[in-house]
């Protein structure tokens, strides 16, 4: 693999660099120069015969194999990157700072034996500029003064501030993007950079909105749309007959992904008549990545063959946390089991009905007004309740989200006040937003103290009721806020270090997930693997635990849509990133759907990955009797005249489901 890092040489602050996603700095070899040209340079790259060509103006960087060309790197030159600078005041703000400045020496003559404190506004510019001298320092052996954008360069209109709806986002360091491109000759489809509900391959942008890559908390969102969900890989895959290769932008900031191509909107006839003719030219993809703050810093994972690719890209970021076998099973969940008895019910109907099952989930409706414990007027037993389960063999899992219950006499909320836990605004006090707790405040799990807390929240005699079989889903960790712009934090929130919100947004629900993981390990003293399934994810994510794709949702036809449209997407990661497939979540998160259709899927997909056997043996061993074979099993397909579309897959028709459904309890919904 090839790395590639551009950064500001002596910043008048520090640029924020993506923390805890690899394992380790990468080994790095040397170099050997093999030829040289006036404005040009030939390196060899390691033993498999690749060489790079570095062109000085304009600049270009050429990644080949032998005689054969693999990437070119700014080949349109499309490279920015904007320096930081300091805010040239427009004429009132001098007139107005001016005149503020005049009042304050007056003010002195007739106060000179009380010194004025500083106000927080001069406190923070104060500070700002002990920040950039301390940036200086550290780069003094490069240059005596920070580099900054031309004096004369004109400010853009939201350089400084920006407007959405009727959130104001300040940018106290002004514009910071960074963005490049890269041209892969030969190669016609790409794919990856989920999350999207979109096809597995990858359209071309023009003429359109780039693909996003922005963890956010969307409702409805739509199909075949490049707009951003709840998770961001930023990490793009190149595959032709010859071979693969990727690309991994390693940016937290928002960023934007354009595609373009050189054969796209030709049809298949179209190439074919090129090639009799003669005329074709060689199939060519063209990306571009644009981020809003940060350094650039990219890795060429250069195969040749996709594991090639995958494993390179497995020891940058890790490898696929192995999960407890439980999670292998049939899990149930939805929005929402209301209360013990609920739970009692619906255990009840799978035993009732010889239906296998592994896990059930308890969604927010369990904690007690939201807080991060149980209430106790629908759960005063959890113990006795998990132990129920446990004598089965069966684990739960309940909800935990991120944001805390703004609540004087919350103690969980008073300790992370006191210990200074929570992320911050721009103005040094408490970042609070609207969730479903109410009025929340968000834990700052970038910083490693905060981690270590809550990790040791989920020991069980600090997780009151909580047992071995217990384990956790992190929702809403994107995060969510109601009453933020886009229903996430405003950008210019401020976490450990005194990083901005835009510049590491996309590892907030993976540090999450990582804390969690943590806690349940420490738990159990490190005997026991843990299972966290996170609704928000980012690369490295795969190293705590599973990601969520999401409930399939019907559409009026019977067929299934949504997410299952952004799972095929998915499925390019896989081996990187394991995802959700959510198989019990058939009823959706919009309304109740018939019996029809509840059994339609669940005997279909049954049938498709061949589990009963497998799940009869299973009840079979925890001594109950073993569920019966599903109506037709055995059969050949051809005999059945009706036929049903399940998530794509036509499959035979269930024979007439039962006029209720005990499995799917009193919920409403599917789950959140």
């Amino acid at each position: 693999m090839t790395r590639i890092r551009i950064k500001e040489l002596n910043p008048l602050r520090p640029r924020f660099e993506v923390p805890d996603v690899l394992v380790a700095e990468p080994p790095v070899e040397r170099l050997a120069v093999t030829g040289r040209d006036e404005g040009s340079l030939e390196l060899s790259l390691g033993p498999a015969g690749h060489r790079l060509l570095v062109t000085e103006k304009p600049f270009r960087m050429d990644l080949l194999q032998g005689r054969e060309l693999l990437c070119s790197v700014n080949a349109r030159g499309l490279l920015f990157f904007e320096h930081l600078r300091r805010r040239r005041d427009s004429f009132s703000d001098k007139v107005s700072s001016s005149v503020g400045s005049l009042w304050d020496k007056i003010k002195t003559l007739f106060h000179r034996d009380t010194p004025r404190e500083p106000t927080a506004e001069e406190g923070a510019t104060a500070e700002g500029q002990e920040d950039a001298a301390g940036g200086t320092e550290d780069a003094g052996d490069q240059s005596e003064q920070p580099t900054e954008a031309p004096a004369d360069a004109a400010e853009e209109p939201g350089s400084w501030e920006e407007t959405f709806k009727t959130h104001t986002d300040t940018k106290p360091n002004g514009p910071t993007s960074v963005g490049l491109d890269f041209s892969l000759p030969g190669f016609e489809h790409v794919y990856g950079i989920p999350e999207h509900a979109d096809s597995l391959r990858l359209r071309t942008t023009e003429g359109g909105d780039p693909y996003r890559l922005y963890n956010l908390d969307v409702f409805q969102y739509e199909l075949y749309n490049p707009m951003a969900l709840y998770g961001s890989v930023p990490l793009l895959l190149a595959h032709s007959a010859r071979r693969t290769l990727g690309i991994f932008w390693l940016n937290a900031a928002e960023t934007w992904v354009d595609i373009s191509s050189n054969t796209a909107g030709k049809t298949l006839f179209g190439k074919l008549l090129d090639y009799m003719q003669g005329g074709g030219e060689t199939p060519q993809t063209d990306v571009r990545w644009m981020s809003e703050s940060g350094i650039v810093d990219v890795f060429l994972l250069l195969g040749p063959a996709p594991a090639a690719v995958a494993g390179q890209y497995a020891a940058l970021t890790g490898t696929q946390a192995l999960p407890p076998l439980f999670a292998l099973g049939y899990h149930q969940s939805r929005w929402n089991y209301n209360d013990e008895e609920d739970v009692a019910a619906v255990e009840r109907g799978f035993e009732e009905h010889a239906v296998p099952c592994d896990v059930l989930w308890l969604d927010i409706e369990h904690a007690d007004g939201k807080r991060f414990t149980w209430d106790p007027s629908k759960f005063p037993r959890p113990r006795a309740m998990l132990e129920r389960l446990a004598a089965k063999k069966r684990k739960m899992v309940s909800i935990v989200d991120p944001h805390i219950k703004v609540d004087a006499g919350y103690r969980i909320h008073n300790e992370l006040r006191s210990r200074g836990f929570y992320v911050k605004t721009k103005d040094g006090s408490d970042y609070e937003g609207w969730c479903w707790p109410g009025s929340a405040a968000y834990p700052d799990f970038t910083n490693p103290e905060m981690r270590a807390w809550w990790a040791s929240m989920f020991a069980y005699d600090q997780y009151e009721g909580s047992t071995e079989n217990l384990f956790t889903w992190n929702d809403m960790n994107e995060p969510s806020v109601f009453s933020g712009p886009e229903v996430t934090m405003h950008k210019d929130a401020v976490h450990h270090g005194g990083w901005e919100h835009r510049d590491l947004h996309n590892l907030y629900g993976l540090y999450v997930q990582m804390a969690t993981a943590e806690g349940q390990i420490q738990r159990s003293g490190g005997q026991r693997r843990p299972f966290v399934l996170s609704r928000a994810f980012f690369a490295g994510s795969q190293r705590y635990g599973e990601g969520w794709g999401g409930p399939p949702i019907f559409c009026g036809n019977g067929k299934f849509s949504s997410r299952w449209t952004t799972d095929e997407q998915l499925l390019v990661v896989q081996a990187l990133r394991r995802y959700g497939r959510d198989f019990p979540a058939v009823a959706g998160v919009l309304g109740n759907k018939t019996a029809a259709q509840v059994k339609s899927f669940v005997l279909g997909a049954r049938r498709r990955f061949g589990l009963d056997r497998l799940l009869r043996e299973r009840e079979a061993q925890r001594g109950g009797d073993p569920p019966a074979p599903p109506p037709g099993e055995g059969q050949e397909e051809e005999e059945e005249e009706e036929e049903v579309q399940i998530t794509g897959v036509s499959r035979p028709a269930p024979p007439p489901p039962p006029a209720s459904h005990p499995l799917l309890g009193r919920g409403t919904c599917g789950p959140g």
